[in-house]
């Protein structure tokens, strides 16, 4: 039996934000196994099958120099974007393989540091970069950003390593970058361990609408599933001695049950004068249902909804500490929830603990954590390759979220599924 590509190799995955604070692409980290070759053909073939017009655009990242030039040598020109760490430039059988491949329509994408940008003629291989700010770059950047002086971000390119909120929005807001590769969260939050976590404004505003619409229950636990911090409020509020219903309310959907239309409605317009809006924590909480999304569907629980709604949670409730300045054992302890939820997040133990820990090394660059931890809790690498992709194929990208995605949605022929 023909081994899948996708057995092969092991992924891994980083999210590309708009200046909308909403999701423009994924990056796609791609190690390859160095017992087994890569059939490049054959992962772009699954890749496109797999993808429709509506998944995010792909930025792929070889970590191999033979993986890259395998791409560049048989990719067409409707594949995804495709990256060129600037290292591996000095090789002549790379630099070669670059300009055949821009010549042949490629949408390549260079990756390095700021102060080292490519000459003319390389640089025009490359439909965009991704660039690391230097040192004296950050600080160049720092001051332009209060003073108006000329900046080294450049306008329609792509950021990575930006772990300061001011710089974040010198580079989205003031100069128009495309898109950031991975999001300053610690430095977001910083600013809300003094106060409060409240929900999103925007959740609230639309879970008033659906309500008031008497939509469906799926609907409803679906919408409020976006903000982490609302489905954790909401679950002390269904077990509240005041509301006096029955106690151990431990999923959303019962709470949503117990409570019905009406007093939800009630609940939610007191949540509005405390709700934020705060755009910046919209990457933050959108990467926490990623992982969420992903942990529902490595840990398959065939038709048993009650267990994938609980493993969504585990997921969902993974980083409260980071959202509400306190240590996660103290802030789950406070719901009555599974223990199974508890044992895996705080205790990292029970049956949730190896898809919560898979979810994790998924969710950077370092593949190596990924594959050990496969072997060690003997989960079929292509199962979870192939889980992974599902789930990034089934994100939604908005239209308005700039020319990352724009491009393919303008031409058919370089959109996967056309």
């Amino acid at each position: 039996m023909t081994k899948s590509v996708l057995g092969t190799i092991v992924l891994g995955y980083r999210p590309l934000w708009s200046r909308q604070r909403e999701l423009a692409g994924v990056q796609l980290f791609i190690e390859v196994d160095p017992v087994h070759p890569v059939d490049a053909r054959h992962l772009l073939r699954t890749l496109e099958e797999m993808w429709t017009p509506q998944s995010p655009p792909l930025l792929l990242s070889p970590q191999t120099p033979s993986l890259l030039h395998e791409l560049l040598e048989h990719a067409p020109a409707r594949a995804p974007w495709i990256e060129v760490k600037s290292e591996w430039l000095d090789d002549w059988v790379t630099l070669q393989a670059v300009f055949s491949a821009h010549e042949r329509g490629l949408f390549l994408v260079w990756r390095g540091d700021s102060a080292h940008l490519p000459d003319p003629e390389l640089a025009a291989c490359f439909e965009k970069c991704l660039l690391t700010l230097s040192d004296q770059d950050c600080v160049l950047a720092a001051r332009a950003a209060t003073d108006g002086l000329d900046s080294p971000v450049l306008a329609g390119q792509l950021y990575q390593g930006i772990a300061s909120q001011a710089l974040m929005r010198h580079c989205l807001d003031q100069r128009g970058a495309q898109a950031l590769a991975g999001w300053p969260t610690d430095d977001v939050l910083h600013s809300y361990r003094s106060n409060s976590m409240h929900p999103s404004s925007e959740v609230v505003s639309k879970l008033i609408r659906v309500v008031r619409a008497d939509e469906s229950m799926e609907v409803i636990e679906q919408i409020m599933s976006q903000d982490p911090v609302l489905v954790y409020r909401f679950l002390a509020h269904a077990n509240s001695p005041t509301l006096g219903l029955q106690s151990g309310i431990d999923s959303l959907r019962r709470a949503l049950m117990m409570i019905g239309y009406s007093s939800l409605a009630q609940w939610l317009q007191q949540q509005m004068s405390n709700a934020v809006e705060d755009v910046d924590l919209k990457p933050i909480k959108s990467a926490i249902v990623l992982r969420a999304r992903l942990m529902e569907t490595l840990l398959d629980a065939g038709e048993e909804e009650e267990l994938r709604r609980e493993v969504y949670l585990c997921g969902l409730f993974s980083q409260m500490d980071t959202l509400l300045g306190e240590p996660l054992g103290t802030a789950l302890q406070t719901l009555p929830l599974s223990e199974r939820i508890y044992d895996a997040t705080v205790a990292h133990t029970g049956p949730y603990e190896p898809c919560l820990a898979i979810a994790c090394a998924m969710e950077n660059e370092d593949t190596v954590h990924t594959r050990v931890l496969c072997e060690e809790h003997e989960m079929d690498i292509e199962e979870v390759n192939r889980v992974l992709l599902r789930t990034l194929a089934a994100l939604y990208v908005a239209p308005a979220n700039g020319e990352f995605g724009e491009r393919r949605r303008r031409s058919r022929s370089r959109t996967f599924g056309s």
